[in-house]
């Protein structure tokens, strides 16, 4: 604990206060001298300047350029140093092992290798890792490399030994067995006779080593037989050998990944002998390694692939291993005979050196990566681990060329070149650090020659102005202000850009403040623009910078891109009334479209106030500037931030080529949807702005233009905020308070709820309430009626005011600020209404009857006001955090820290508040520093709080290796699996977010707002970052299913209910019914969260897992799962399209032509007579005739189901193929199990590989199937999956598959709505993500205690959700103190008291929710866009969104009716809504006649057999089965006449989807050029002549018309009857009564989906009797 305080104090405090210097004991001492002589340096020479020389700006200059010079030298040698280790040219090469020099090779010798070099800021994640049992591969230098040495040792020479041939390879760890050493034994046995008899050609040895090291270079040396090696070299063993080679610091890596195979042994009885191999693990193989703590200890294998560990004494080999370093902890395989092995040999012991900020410790080896060492916090472990110079290293010289053609040797190192400098990456940082230096020392040295310093802050002055520069040669990592671990370059150029600025403002404001440009403004008693303003602003920015130090030390400054995206939001916020942006590219975007915007209205609005108005007139410029204002606004207000959308929209129209190109790229993925859904709705919005905005323009000219606000300014604007005040506390306040879940923390119950309240279960979407209407509408009204009509006629009375009084006020100003005013307040109004009726209430009670004398006109005190209010809910927000948090019984006590820290807060409250103000006005946040209830201000951010991007990448089948899939199953762990279901939840509230905050689902709301949505296992934060008009960006952060002790703590606050507590202080009197307790009231008030909804309905999955283990315990349930399995395999062959070529392939027939041979039988040790029902027991193994017995009945069925014939005898080719399919894939199973054991866990393994797709074909039997590989894929794969689901519904239902046809059934069902699939593989996330029904995997969990196999079934339906709004404040706050004590203060320990449960403020469920390595969230989604557009229910509420094509179709429409029912009134004298079925009141009349089962001869002949004489008004009466399309005649009335005969008997409704025919040529058609109903007869505009009249009275038919016969007889015929018949006359239900009651039958017609959706269609339904 001592040492880490130092440290912290030592390289954070003293850091940040000297601008990065300090003094580490850890690093060289020329690394210190050479930090401390720069930094004395920077901080004398600009000070002995001042002192000693006179002012003048020569010496400005000198100053400069001397900075300029040696700073360029520092970063140019700096860059070229690093190219140089970059490019690896090694012209020498020593060892400090050895007394005697190595021979330096010539200068031109291009056949050296060259040395990569380390980088060690950016290290890659290693993607697997090998299996257990092959330890040799995770060292560093194996036999391969000492099979490669022994010829090359033997090609070398006397004066080539085995250290030179061992460093060449790049590695100072080899790893040697007993066999190794007899090999390199007898190697240099040979050498040595080869030296003394001095005969070996020491050129041909030469080219033929140099021929070996090229071949080595491109990466071909050989590999060894997979009989020595055991497998191949791992890719961690690759990635370490091509990084460390020829450097002098060889990476290693911890013991526990060589042996962490170590399980629970037997020592008694193994055969205990040194290992021969590497792979040697057979029972007694003892192996020799070093432990992270430098002690030497022997492995020994045991039974069953276990063992045990021992010390090892050091007594005998202390000769061999003297220059080993004591760090080392590389695998070995040494044994007690390496000191008798030659000098050569003692070489090749291992001489590992820690890596500088490598961390020693026992890393599990099932781990789905293992990072070496992380780029993020590689600088600062640098800082914490002691570089560790081991003696036995080598050292490299580098070619450093000085000139084309001239170079000398450089010897030194990567990690040592780091800790001296700042890497800069490119020649653009370069250049930009060097002028900043030189910028940093003119504004500097020019403020010192004004004489804005004397005495000691001269002193003080020159030290803030070294600590900038210095910052930019070795910077403060981590600094106070940094977000990330590790290196950030970003944060190194904070320093210098904040003091460039603070000297320009300090010079512009005293070079204002001498000149005085301005005339004084007096505003709200402020003088503004006067000398002695600008003098004051300049002293306080000068004392600001002389606090640079104090200020970066607690971080108060954010780094420079935070800062640039933080003002121009707050710029775009409180100055345009914009919207939050999401990075700084939105940031820029969205406060130049306000400038532009505002640029465009400013000229209207200053062409109107300069010129004279006339009495009780408002001139047209004016009333063009508010139309334009509105309607800009309204616009703004809809369109979000973020441009990406826009400009993908734009692309596609203006670039298709480019979109083109990048679809091409992204076919390779499954397609999303979501884009091309986001952008339809955003050219809905497009479309519907242009032509709202125009509408809204043309009527606020209007309105504005008929002097209305001027003719009754004095009483319509109290009018106006009474009606705004009014409405506002109805919407805002007293509807979300009785929605709550606990209204005024007093009633339990909430009082206006919703329908699913009183629902256990919810069984479908949420209903649509009259107080959601209510809301909804509401909120219309206020923001499309209430305040334009306040902010116009604020504008009015000002600008009349301004006219009036030209003289008083400066008109370009005011124009300008009626302009951003105006723009402000109705941006607001539309986006965020319910904060406005407070803001405006305040605004009328303080400036027109607390203080009126202060009034700067309404307008200006509104749009102050709103700045002021938005501050004061801050700190409304920030004291409620601080008070909840500290509270004396409720305060939490989470470590030792905390008891000093709570009694030491107490005395500090006054300086709390003081806090608390400043961090409201800058919108930074405040936060407990380490959990405890001491508060500091952090740096000001943007709403969207965290600097960096951080999503999370699920890890599946598509973005990781095959060989990492089959054997370690990536990503198997809960929380990669369960992401799923965070993004699915993502993409449901992405449909229905804005919509639900629209109807008041989730109450008040406003940006920057958090919630929690908790239901039974999902737990997620909602973050709205960006809250516009009808959209809202959000980001979710989903929580572990399984989280933590204290966070279930929390989860249990929020989802218990408080209606049974019944206390009062120490009794339990009881409360009233449905009225809260005392001490329920009481603590609900002391909390930083409370509960806006407990029903909350949203779309998701139910998540059910049931045991694999238990449910296929006994041999008869896995029986049943093999037949299963089997069945479903003859299936899918039988369902193949690929069928008939597979049963005519010769490859296939000739394979399998011996198992139809008499007494075959295929008797592999994996079928057994306890799990296959087919096994023949007479011939021990599966048969053709016992396949036959038990399967043949379900092969003949499948077939038929079939559409083309196939042969189905017992030894058809049919049969033959499935036989070989059934037994390939339980041969399969049984080879994927690993074991011919019969237990359960093998079982499981196997069918677990089966069903992620690892068919591994290992019998010459059934390689046959490699003829076509979708006889695995298409027909073995989908059979073992949905074996599994059929064997989940046999529990169900036992006996349900017994017949053929329902097993056929339920596969096919099963095949059309389910999705059964690992949950590995991409199409399981597809499949979620496009709103599946149902799916079904095996998942394979490995927990640290547990190993157990689980069947998920998911089903897609609604779940209830308990809605907790949390203090925003509260979470930045906890937010920003985990940032600062991970970040900065470094703190490890993972049971941390900032991360203890405090129910109070959920700080447990927040701390977790931050993005990693910070919190652990399972699951953060991208920043997401809501739309209310995409809301179904709100769309069917407002309706659709309105666009040029939707007015014109909705006017052809109603000029469609409108003429129809003019012509029914014209023609027949009926009623108008009887017209709109195109005829009198037909169809209602014929609902009601007597039912028609179907046409008979008799009332067909009159209709289809007489010739139709022409007629040049009238056409002949269409018959019930005319040659049209069956519609029903226009003229049958109501009531209907008595018909001659019996009443036929109804017949039973026909089943099956009506027939469609085209419309043939008869005159009543359900199309036409009019619409959906016209009379082909008609003349006009419904259609050409010849049309009857829709309602003609009784008796009126013409001459020329055939009379229609209505006569029905009983005899029904179907054969004379066209294929079309009751049917095509829906009106006609065969349930009517006999006597006619009305039965709305209209229901029944198949209305296309236009006409049902469509608004005209919607009379048809209304007049039905």
């Amino acid at each position: 604990m001592g040492s880490q305080v130092l440290q912290i104090l030592r390289q954070g405090v003293w850091a940040s206060l000297t601008g990065g210097w300090f003094f580490d004991p850890h690093q060289s001492t020329f690394s210190n001298c050479f930090h401390l002589y720069v930094w004395i340096f920077l901080l004398t020479f600009p000070f002995l300047l001042y002192m000693v020389l006179p002012p003048s700006l020569m010496v400005a200059g000198v100053y400069c350029l001397v900075v300029a010079v040696i700073f360029a030298a520092i970063k140019t040698v700096n860059y070229r140093l690093h190219a140089m280790f970059d490019q690896g040219e090694i012209v020498e090469k020593r060892s400090s092992t050895m007394g005697e020099p190595e021979e330096e090779p010539a200068q031109g010798d291009g056949s050296l290798p060259r040395d990569p070099g380390v980088e060690m800021t950016v290290f890659r994640k290693v993607s697997s890792t090998p299996p257990v049992r092959c330890s040799s591969q995770h060292s560093v230098f194996g036999f391969n490399q000492v099979s490669e040495l022994l010829p090359r040792m033997e090609d070398s020479g006397p004066l080539r030994d085995i250290k030179e041939l061992v460093r060449e390879q790049g590695s100072n760890n080899v790893i040697m067995t007993s066999a190794d050493r007899e090999m390199l034994k007898l190697s240099s046995q040979e050498k040595l006779t080869a030296e003394e008899t001095g005969k070996r050609d020491r050129s041909s040895s030469v080219r033929r080593a140099q021929a070996i090291r090229r071949r080595h270079n491109a990466g071909s040396n050989p590999t060894p037989p997979a009989s020595l090696m055991g497998s191949p070299p791992s890719s961690l063993q690759e990635a370490q050998r091509g990084r460390a080679a020829s450097h002098s610091r060889a990476l290693t890596l911890p013991s526990a990944l060589h042996f962490a195979s170590s399980l629970l042994l037997t020592r008694a009885g193994a055969n205990v002998h040194e290992a021969c191999t590497f792979d040697d693990t057979s029972e007694g193989a003892v192996h020799y390694f070093y432990d992270e703590s430098g002690v030497r200890r022997s492995y020994t294998f045991g039974l069953a692939g276990g063992g045990y560990e021992n010390p090892v004494g050091q007594q005998g080999e202390q000769a061999a291993n003297g220059a080993w370093d004591r760090h080392s902890h590389s695998s070995s395989f040494h044994s007690a005979d390496v000191p008798e092995a030659t000098g050569g040999l003692n070489l090749l012991q291992p001489r590992p050196v820690v890596l500088q900020g490598m961390q020693v410790r026992r890393v599990p080896l099932e781990i789905p990566e293992f990072d070496l060492l992380d780029q993020d916090s590689l600088h600062e472990s640098q800082e914490q681990t002691l570089m560790e110079e081991a003696p036995p290293r080598a050292q490299h010289s580098y070619k450093y060329w000085l000139l084309p053609g001239r170079w000398t040797s450089v010897r030194y190192e990567r990690l040592a070149l780091l800790a001296l400098l700042d890497r800069t990456r490119g020649l653009v940082e370069n250049i930009l650090g060097v002028g900043l230096s030189s910028l940093v020392a003119f504004l500097g040295y020019l403020l010192l020659l004004k004489g804005f310093f004397t005495d000691i802050w001269v002193f003080q002055f020159c030290l803030v102005i070294a600590s900038c520069q210095y910052s930019l040669l070795k910077s403060v990592q981590p600094d106070a202000a940094s977000p990330m671990h590790g290196h950030n370059w970003v944060i190194a150029y904070s320093r210098p850009v904040y003091f460039c600025i603070c000297c320009l403002l300090i010079w512009l404001l005293d070079a204002l403040a001498s000149a005085q440009p301005f005339p004084p403004v007096s505003l709200y008693g402020l003088t503004l623009f006067s000398a002695s303003f600008f003098f004051c602003a300049r002293d306080v920015a000068t004392v600001f910078t002389l606090c640079f130090p104090f200020v970066f030390l607690l971080g108060l400054l954010p780094q420079v891109n935070t800062c640039l995206m933080y003002l121009l939001e707050q710029i775009d916020m409180h100055g345009f009334g914009g919207t939050a942006a999401t990075s700084p590219l939105t940031a820029v975007f969205s406060l130049s479209r306000s400038l532009l915007a505002a640029a465009l209205l400013y000229g209207f609005c200053l062409g109107a106030i300069k010129t004279p108005w006339p009495e009780q007139h408002v001139p047209v410029l004016f009333s063009v500037f508010c139309g334009l204002l509105v309607a800009l606004s309204y616009h703004l207000s809809r369109q979000s931030s973020d441009p990406t959308v826009l400009w993908s929209l734009i692309r596609s129209r203006l670039f298709p080529e480019l979109e083109e190109r990048s679809l091409e790229t992204a076919r390779a993925e499954p397609p999303d949807p979501l884009p091309d859904k986001m952008r339809q709705s955003v050219r809905e919005v497009l479309h519907s702005d242009l032509v709202m905005c125009v509408v809204i323009a043309v009527l606020t000219f209007a309105i504005s233009a008929s002097t209305v606000f001027i003719a009754l300014k004095s009483v319509l604007g109290f009018v106006l905020y009474a009606l705004a005040g009014a409405v506002g506390f109805f919407t805002h306040y007293l509807l979300p308070q009785l929605r709550k879940q606990l209204p005024w923390f007093c009633l339990s119950q909430p009082v206006l709820k919703p329908l699913e309240y009183s629902q256990y279960e919810v069984r479908g979407a949420a209903q649509v309430m009259w107080f959601e209407k209510l809301y909804a509408s509401l909120q219309c009204v206020e923001k499309y009626l209430i305040y334009p009509a306040v902010v116009l006629n604020a504008l009015t009375v000002d600008a009349h005011t301004v006219v009036s009084h030209p003289d008083k006020f400066c008109l370009y100003c005011r124009a300008l600020l009626m302009t951003v005013a105006g723009l402000k307040l109705l941006r607001s109004a539309f986006c965020c209404p319910p904060q406005q009726y407070l803001t405006l209430a305040f605004t009328v009670l303080l400036f027109h009857f607390d203080y009126p004398r202060l009034s700067q006109g309404f307008l200006l005190d509104y749009f102050l006001m709103s700045l002021l209010c938005s501050k004061l809910w801050d700190l409304l927000y920030k004291l409620r955090f601080v008070l909840t948090y500290i509270a004396p019984w409720q305060i939490t006590w989470g470590s030792a820290f905390h008891a000093f820290a709570q009694p030491f807060a107490v005395p500090h409250s006054a300086m709390l508040f003081v806090q608390a103000l400043l961090s409201a006005l800058f919108s930074t946040p405040l936060n407990p520093l380490l959990g405890s209830a001491v508060f500091i201000m952090s740096y000001a951010r943007p709403l969207k709080f965290w600097e960096r991007d951080y999503n999370t990448k699920r890890v599946d089948h598509s973005n990781t290796r095959l060989v990492t899939q089959l054997d370690r199953n990536p990503g198997a762990d809960d929380n990669n699996l369960n992401s799923i279901f965070y993004e699915h939840l993502t993409r449901s509230l992405q449909h229905t977010l804005c919509g639900d905050l629209v109807l008041g689902r989730w109450g008040n709301y406003g940006p920057g707002d958090c919630f929690v949505l908790a239901s039974d296992y999902l737990n997620a934060l909602v973050h709205l970052i960006e809250v516009g008009n009808g959209l809202v960006t959000f980001q979710l952060r989903g929580l572990e299913f399984r989280g933590t002790y204290c966070q279930q703590r929390e989860v249990e606050a929020i989802t218990e209910g408080v209606e049974e507590d019944e206390g009062c202080c120490c009794c339990e009197p009881g409360h009233l019914p449905r009225v809260l307790s005392f001490n329920a009231a009481f603590g609900q008030r002391w909390l930083a969260w409370e509960v806006t909804a407990s029903k909350y309905v949203l779309e998701g999955y139910s998540i059910s897992d049931n045991n694999a283990a238990s449910m296929l315990q006994v041999f008869d349930l896995r029986k049943i799962l093999i037949t299963y399995y089997v069945r479903s395999i003859i299936y899918y062959v039988s369902r193949s399209p690929k069928l008939d070529a597979w049963l005519s392939h010769e490859g296939i027939a000739t394979a399998l032509r011996p198992v139809r041979a008499p007494g075959y039988a295929d008797s592999d040790p994996t079928f057994s007579l306890s799990v296959d029902e087919d096994y023949d027991l007479r011939l021990s193994g599966l048969s053709l005739p016992s396949f036959c017995a038990v399967h043949l009945e379900w092969i003949q069925y499948c077939a038929s189901r079939r559409g083309q014939p196939v042969d189905q005898d017992w030894n058809s080719p049919l049969v033959t193929l499935c036989f070989g399919l059934c037994v390939l894939g339980r041969r399969a199973l049984g080879t994927a199990s690993h074991s011919m054991s019969a237990s359960l866990e093998p079982f499981l393994y196997g069918l677990h590989a089966l069903f992620k797709g690892d068919f591994r074909i290992t019998s010459p039997r059934d390689e046959w199937v490699f003829a076509d590989m979708d006889l695995l894929h298409r027909v073995v794969a989908p059979g073992v999956r949905m074996a599994l689901k059929l064997h989940q519904d046999h529990f169900t239902s036992p006996d349900e598959y017994e017949e053929p046809a329902a097993l056929y059934d339920a596969i096919a069902a099963n095949e059309e709505r389910l999705v059964i699939s690992h949950e590995g593989d991409p199409a399981w996330r597809s499949a979620i993500l496009s709103n599946t029904p149902s799916l079904l995997a095996l998942r394979h969990v490995l927990d640290d205690a547990s190993d157990e196999y689980k069947i998920i079934m998911l089903n897609r339906r609604h779940l209830s959700f308990r809605v907790i709004k949390v203090n925003r404040e509260c979470v930045r706050g906890l937010w920003a103190g985990q940032q600062q004590e991970l970040v900065f203060l470094r703190n490890r320990n993972p049971e941390r008291g900032s991360i203890q449960n405090a129910k109070q403020a959920l700080r447990n469920m927040i701390n977790s929710s931050c993005d990693q390595p910070l919190g652990y969230p399972i699951y953060v989604s991208p920043l997401t866009t809501s739309l209310a557009g995409s809301h179904p229910q709100l769309r069917a509420l407002w309706g659709g969104p309105i666009s040029l094509g939707a007015i014109a179709r909705w006017l052809l429409r109603s000029w469609e009716r409108l003429h129809k029912g003019c012509g029914a009134g014209c023609n027949s004298g009926g009623n108008v809504d009887d017209s709109d079925c195109g005829g009198g009141g037909g169809l209602t009349s014929l609902s009601n006649n007597p039912p028609l089962a179907h046409p008979t001869p008799e009332n067909t002949a009159g209709g289809g057999d007489q010739p139709l004489p022409p007629g040049p008004a009238w056409g002949p009466r269409p018959s019930l089965s005319g040659s049209g399309d069956g519609r029903p005649p226009p003229l049958l009335q109501w009531p209907p006449p008595r018909l001659p005969g019996p009443s036929p008997a109804s017949p039973a409704p026909t089943e099956g989807p009506r027939p469609s025919r085209p419309p043939g040529p008869g005159l009543l058609s359900s199309e036409g050029p009019s619409g959906k109903w016209s009379l082909g007869g008609r003349k006009g505009l419904g259609g050409s002549e010849g049309e009857p009249a829709s309602g003609s009275p009784k008796g009126s038919t013409p001459k020329s018309q055939v009379p229609l016969d209505l006569s029905l007889s009983p005899d029904i015929s179907t054969d004379a009857s066209p294929p079309r018949a009751v049917q095509d006359i829906p009106c006609l239900d065969s349930s009517a009564p006999e006597s006619g009651t009305p039965t709305g039958a209209l229901g029944d017609w198949p209305a296309p989906a236009e006409e049902r959706e469509s608004p005209a269609a919607q009379p048809l339904l209304e007049h039905q009797y």
